[in-house]
């Protein structure tokens, strides 16, 4: 059984996609609907920078999205090969699970660069710059991260935003709470904790104001049929009821992002073959997660027409 899976926020880098537009007029595509859906030229922005724009969580958002669904497109378009005949199910890490939905079908392209250019607006909005932050913590499990988060807490919003794998969580709040979970790791048996480059904090009950905007932008664009079920973050488990996956993108703003038991929900489901398409950011995770499965990454013309040979 196959899983597809979509990357977060991080993965964006100076270039993406160039090389696939170059290579493939299904690329292309991909990228002038974005342009064209958010009246901008998002894909200059991904190709040449500046790196400042393409960070802008409003930019970000769209491009790792559309970066993926053109590399889902070429897989289909060049190669022949579709993910709804080859895949048992899908899920996407925070931004990503916008991906695999209209992956699937659920949101059209154009609606999804949309909607998630709404939430990188709306979740930017929602707290001050420099009142929120974000830190990982490497080498730590849910347990001690929980237990930091809420000892740096001292009456200010800390909580656990994203439970990535066995040994890396990610804490967001305020920001004096995170300065003091970062200073206060070792006392907790955890070997590092690393402030994040981010402009906002995240996955925690500081982004309420965000999730009104999601209420109601999906009350507008609600998800359609989905042609293969979901693992939502916010729940770890398999979704196919689109109303239903309606109110868990709205929960998803200020919740926590669940991967490392999204992974193992869908390893004991019989999930055997796990393929990122579009980043090389969950790949690791996965193989931290669980053992016995394989990990496939594509994001280049070479990745795909190796994905292809292989599903």
């Amino acid at each position: 059984m196959t899983a597809f899976v979509f990357p977060g926020q991080g993965s964006q880098k100076i270039g993406m996609g160039a090389d696939l537009a170059e290579a493939s007029a299904a690329a292309r595509e991909v990228f002038e609907e974005v342009d064209e859906a958010l009246g901008q030229k998002l894909s200059q922005i991904m190709r040449e920078g500046p790196e400042a724009d393409l960070t802008l969580t409003e930019n970000a958002q769209p491009a790792i999205m559309a970066n993926a669904i053109a590399v889902q497109r070429v897989l289909e378009k060049d190669f022949g090969v579709s993910i709804i005949d080859k895949g048992d199910c899908v899920a996407g890490h925070s931004l990503g699970e916008y991906t695999a939905l209209c992956a699937v079908g659920a949101f059209s392209l154009a609606d999804t660069a949309r909607l998630l250019r709404q939430r990188g607006q709306a979740m930017q909005a929602a707290v001050p710059v420099g009142v929120g932050a974000m830190c990982a913590l490497l080498g730590a499990d849910i347990a001690k991260a929980t237990a930091l988060a809420e000892a740096a807490a001292e009456g200010e919003v800390c909580e656990v935003a994203n439970d990535n794998d066995p040994g890396q969580v990610v804490l967001s709040g305020h920001r004096g709470a995170i300065e003091r979970a970062v200073a206060l790791v070792k006392e907790h048996g955890i070997k590092r904790g690393v402030l994040l480059p981010v402009s906002a904090p995240f996955h925690c009950s500081l982004m309420a104001p965000a999730a009104d905007v999601m209420a109601d932008a999906l009350g507008k664009i609600p998800p359609q049929t989905l042609r293969l079920p979901l693992y939502a973050n916010v729940t770890a488990s398999l979704i196919s009821d689109p109303a239903a996956e309606r109110d868990l993108l709205v929960q998803q703003i200020t919740g926590r992002v669940r991967w490392r038991e999204s992974v193992i929900a869908m390893k004991d489901a019989g999930i055997e073959r796990y393929v990122e398409l579009g980043g090389k950011v969950l790949g690791p995770m996965i193989g931290r997660t669980v053992t016995d499965v394989e990990v496939i990454s594509a994001i280049t013309m070479a990745d795909i027409e190796a994905l292809a040979k292989t599903l």
